[in-house]
């Protein structure tokens, strides 16, 4: 299915579906319909609403929209996100705090790139504004990149985790998000053999597939039954000629959303029938829960083929990373090379995509790193999403993680050299 065409065809269904909302939803309210009042236009012009506002999010990407954060004086300052380095297929952007004292703890938070645009760490950010100075890895949309700017596999993703965290200097605290977290350990124990002193302080590792076969999920069961055959015959497409990265081979935000809902069909329709009736009765409102949500959960983006392709094959099939074997760039990626770092795992007990046990497989991996610098949290009763933005990211597990930069925040001892006499 490597073909435009398909691609095409996939938007122009989209965007079919975003007319008809809007058409449902301006011919229900013409007002001539007051002159024979009915819950059927009601209806109609609700189902218009939300089927438009939903079709519409789906090749939109969302704004940060923080706009300012409370300080320690009790005032609103002001915050600009500014590009802190800028790549082909991904920027370091930096959450800047006009007004703010310096803090001292500077955060990498390493977004997903599954499917989602960096926005949904949003809410992680916010939380850790005031305590944090954060940085974020922004990664781009594949269909918005041309083909002229190569490929982008998952050894160049950890590539430019290790040139990010160099450009940050050792000072810096690392916590990845889900899908980065066993390619974050990669280029940790890369800089930890190629360049020691460009080390972070430490590593929070929170709901990643370190080891995907430690405990089983739809996601690692779907991995072992579809050959790469398969999936590529079956998931990638070229970028239609509507975008700049026209030909690129991709695998498409859209099914990839598709796949989202299809495994959770059943709560997704009763959420969007839920708010149906609710606009037909004049009970909802711009920015209700409905809305948050599905305004970031449906924006998706394009992966590049090669990046799609080589994490299902090399992180899930052939378990490079919980077999210790992951090569980048022609360099062997020694785990156990990790000695100065302190590293934590955070997990949750309900967490139906990276369920527990393969997130903590890193500690095992982590050969030549002292207990005292290791740490785990299993979080009862959270699931994935809960884990770095719901009640228990807020509640329990954000402190826990301040309290694990703070005590790893001074500077490693350099090692004593004995001279002879």
């Amino acid at each position: 299915m490597k073909y435009m065409y398909t691609y095409d065809v996939m938007e122009a269904t989209r965007n079919t579906n975003e007319w008809l909302g809007a058409t449902a939803r301006a011919f229900a309210s013409s007002p001539v319909w007051g002159l024979a009042p009915s819950p059927m236009f009601k209806m109609m012009s609700a189902w218009g609403r939300v089927t438009e506002r939903s079709f519409a999010r789906m090749v939109i990407k969302p704004d940060w929209g923080i706009r300012s954060i409370v300080g320690d004086d009790g005032r609103d300052h002001l915050v600009e996100v500014e590009t802190a380095v800028a790549r082909p297929f991904g920027d370091l952007v930096h959450f800047k705090v006009l007004g703010q004292e310096p803090r001292t703890r500077k955060v990498m938070i390493v977004a997903p790139m599954s499917g989602h645009y960096a926005t949904l760490v949003r809410s992680t950010v916010i939380s850790l504004l005031p305590d944090c100075d954060v940085y974020v890895t922004d990664w781009h949309n594949a269909r918005d990149i041309p083909v002229s700017a190569g490929k982008f596999d998952i050894e160049d993703y950890t590539l430019y985790l290790v040139d990010f965290m160099r450009h940050l200097g050792p000072d810096t605290h690392v916590v990845a998000i889900c899908q980065p977290a066993p390619l974050t350990l990669a280029a940790t124990a890369y800089l930890a053999a190629e360049d020691p002193e460009a080390q972070p302080r430490s590593l929070i590792l929170i709901g990643g597939p370190i080891d995907p076969d430690a405990a089983d999920t739809e996601v690692t069961d779907f991995g072992r039954r579809v050959t790469m055959g398969q999936l590529e015959h079956l998931a990638i497409q070229r970028v239609g000629f509507k975008y700049a990265g026209a030909g690129r081979l991709v695998y498409p935000g859209l099914l990839q959303l598709a796949g989202f809902i299809s495994m959770n069909l059943e709560t997704h329709s009763k959420a969007f029938q839920d708010k149906i009736l609710a606009a037909s009765k004049g009970e909802d409102s711009e920015h209700d829960r409905h809305n948050v949500f599905y305004d970031e959960y449906l924006a998706v983006m394009d992966m590049t083929a090669e990046f799609y392709l080589s994490t299902v094959e090399r992180i899930f099939k052939n378990l490079e990373i919980a077999r210790n074997a992951f090569v980048v760039d022609g360099k062997k990626v020694d785990i156990g090379a990790i000695t100065s770092v302190a590293v934590m795992t955070v997990e949750g007990a309900n967490d139906d995509i990276s369920a527990p046990g393969q997130c903590v497989a890193a500690l095992d991996l982590c050969t030549g790193l002292p207990a005292s610098k290791k740490a785990q949290h299993l979080e009862p009763g959270a699931g994935h999403y809960g884990i770095f933005a719901g009640k228990s990211w807020r509640n329990n597990i954000r402190p826990l993680v301040l309290n694990f930069i703070d005590s790893n925040s001074a500077a490693p001892k350099a090692a004593v050299k004995l001279q002879a006499v």
